[in-house]
């Protein structure tokens, strides 16, 4: 019997999971990333390919960090740990780039 009440409460729960893990880049972020990743990856490739590249990675950050590890991400001032970092760039790699 406490099975089924412990699962009645976790069931919604869980169903709001995905509707947390999507953050909401912090206001301006989002088109400081996209001009320096652009920026930087136009450097190797064509304009347009590094504009998806780009894209791809804004979206992976925006569906795999919370908007504080967006934020701390993003901070020019104070780098992210190095835990933090490297889990982006593990993250971001999906997003390969075809020369």
């Amino acid at each position: 019997m406490r099975l089924i009440r412990l699962f009645a409460f976790a069931a919604p729960l869980a169903m709001l999971l995905p509707l947390s893990a999507h953050a909401a880049w912090p206001a301006g972020v989002k088109e400081q990333y996209m001009n320096d990743c652009t920026k930087a990856a136009s450097q190797s490739v064509n304009p347009t390919v590094a504009k998806q590249h780009c894209t791809c990675g804004a979206d992976v950050l925006e569906k795999k960090f919370t908007t504080q590890e967006i934020a701390q991400l993003m901070d020019k001032n104070t780098p992210p740990s190095g835990e933090l970092g490297q889990r982006a760039l593990k993250e971001i790699s999906v997003c390969r780039v075809q020369k």
